[in-house]
């Protein structure tokens, strides 16, 4: 019997070969298992190794090589989107750009940024020229300076751009999703390791991304009315549980949360951002808030204050069911009920407050919508306005109406586009479903009929930048920019912002993470 042929066995082959349990020819640039089955080698393309052992780990170790998909990371849910799998193979000394990331991702990275530079970074001012070369060449410098959540924030708002142009495009669907997720995680990261000089000013403008993200992130949300819920609910029920079972209408207030949390992170840190020049310009370029406290028919919105201190005398009101006087209480209780009196009439001060206040701001951005006044409705109500509209009161909701319907100035804004006729039917929808009670749509309608009105408007002279009739709008805007310039004298958003952060402490004013 001729002796057994000696057979070196070989470490050198193919990871596909490997895996399949078969002998590799090792040939390059491709094994010829490979070229056989007209897959790709990673003798051609060492990151395909990366890939498989990411995949790999990720799942179960029996997952066949050919099940694995080789698609760019910003499309695969199992591979991080914002940058390619560790390197677990080490490249030849001269090595690719492709050796380190996949080519489909590295395109879309370019014609995201590609897109931002020249397109999406034109749509975030309203009013000065200047900002849009902060926007364009200042803010992506900051974001390559090494600030990966300013970087992905840039990122997402492109690909949303970008959707907003080609709908149906999956992949941007799924980029601009991951994009802002991975902005969100470092964004939280940065935040719990503190605020400082270094992280500021990328912190603010991250901030700010964020709140476009969130906002024109609602243009592409299918209508939210549903079939469900509505004849269940009422107004004793918890508002985690009404505002499901309401029925129709979902609010946004992510948009709160959003613009909300740009005014905290600029209140929290406002001893660095004082002093930045791109910050400074960024919040100075703003319509400088000059509100009027006046209610009453004199101004444009003081109907929706009408029988105001009938809504708060109600909440007065003994809550044991009975007009009947409760027994004369003991000293201990007597105590208690003068803790809960005095909290109640801080509730009802509060209550009033939020309501004067936020239909100052209406009154205010009604004169000059055109310069992006009505964005600063959500960014300066009062947390207690807010509370209202999670308890779905009647005024609050009217009030929210008409803050949409003064969008309909802005209707050209690729990520304002449609919302004001979208949100404003949406609201009004709640008070045509049964958690009010048949009542409300008559009596509320005085108080929703402009804000129909002007989201129903089809405005030719919008995609010019012409105002909305003076007899449609109820304002000739130009004039009102006028006589507001004459009034505001040398006074800007810094003085305002100068004067709120010294009423709060930054150790205690850093801003949760929009939801």
């Amino acid at each position: 019997m001729p002796p057994r042929r000696s057979h070196k066995k070989s470490r050198a082959g193919c990871r596909r070969c490997k895996s399949r349990k078969i002998k590799c020819d090792e040939i390059h640039p491709r094994c010829g298992n490979c070229v056989k089955h007209g897959v790709a080698c990673d003798f051609q393309h060492p990151e395909i190794l990366a890939e498989q052992q990411s995949a790999a780990s990720a799942g179960s170790p029996s997952t066949p090589a050919s099940s694995i998909d080789f698609r760019s990371p910003i499309a695969r849910p199992d591979v991080p989107a914002f940058a390619s799998p560790a390197p677990l193979y080490r490249p030849p000394p001269t090595p690719s750009l492709s050796s380190t990331t996949p080519a489909g991702h590295r395109l879309l990275e370019l014609k995201l940024m590609h897109h931002y530079t020249a397109l999406t970074c034109k749509t975030f001012t309203f009013t000065a020229p200047v900002t849009e070369d902060i926007w364009k060449i200042t803010v992506p410098n900051l974001a390559f300076a090494g600030s990966q959540h300013l970087a992905d924030a840039i990122l997402a708002v492109a690909a949303l751009h970008l959707r907003s142009l080609t709908p149906n495009d999956k992949e941007l669907i799924r980029a601009s999703h991951a994009y802002m997720a991975a902005s969100l995680a470092e964004y939280s990261a940065t935040l719990t390791r503190g605020i400082d000089n270094s992280n500021a000013e990328t912190l603010f403008l991250t901030a700010a991304l964020i709140a476009f993200q969130s906002t024109a992130t609602r243009v592409f949300m299918k209508d939210e009315l549903s079939l469900g819920g509505g004849a269940g609910s009422q107004p004793g029920e918890p508002i985690k549980d009404r505002n499901k079972a309401a029925g129709c209408y979902v609010i946004p207030f992510s948009w709160f949360h959003s613009f909300q949390g740009v005014k905290a992170i600029t209140a929290a840190s406002w001893q660095y951002l004082r002093a930045s020049p791109v910050v400074t310009q960024v919040i100075n370029s703003q319509a400088v808030l000059q509100l009027d406290f006046t209610s009453g028919p004199e101004t444009f919105f003081g109907h929706l204050l009408d029988s105001l201190e009938d809504e708060l005398a109600a909440m007065k009101a003994p809550q044991n069911g009975s007009d009947i006087p409760p027994a004369r209480p003991s000293s201990a209780s007597s105590q208690q009920q003068n803790r809960h009196d005095i909290g109640n009439e801080e509730l009802i001060a509060a209550t009033r407050q939020a309501y004067q206040h936020a239909v100052a701001v209406l009154n205010w951005a009604h004169k000059i919508p055109h310069k992006g006044a009505p964005l600063a409705f959500p960014a300066t109500v009062s947390r207690r306005y807010i509370e209202l509209l999670e308890e779905r009161r009647p005024r609050a909701l009217a009030i929210l109406a008409c803050f949409f319907a003064l969008l309909k100035s802005m209707d050209s804004v690729w990520w304002l586009q449609g919302m004001a006729r979208r949100e404003v039917l949406g609201v009004v929808s709640l008070f045509n479903s049964d958690f009010f009670g048949p009542d409300a749509y008559r009596e509320w309608w005085p108080h929703l009929e402009w804000a129909m009105r002007i989201a129903l408007y089809e405005h030719e002279g919008a995609a010019r930048g012409e105002p909305i009739p003076v007899d449609v709008w109820g304002a000739d805007w130009f004039a009102e920019e006028r006589a507001l310039d004459g009034q505001q004298g040398n006074d800007n958003y810094f003085r305002h912002i100068e004067m709120f952060s010294q009423i709060m402490s930054p150790d205690n004013s850093v801003p949760p993470v929009p939801q």
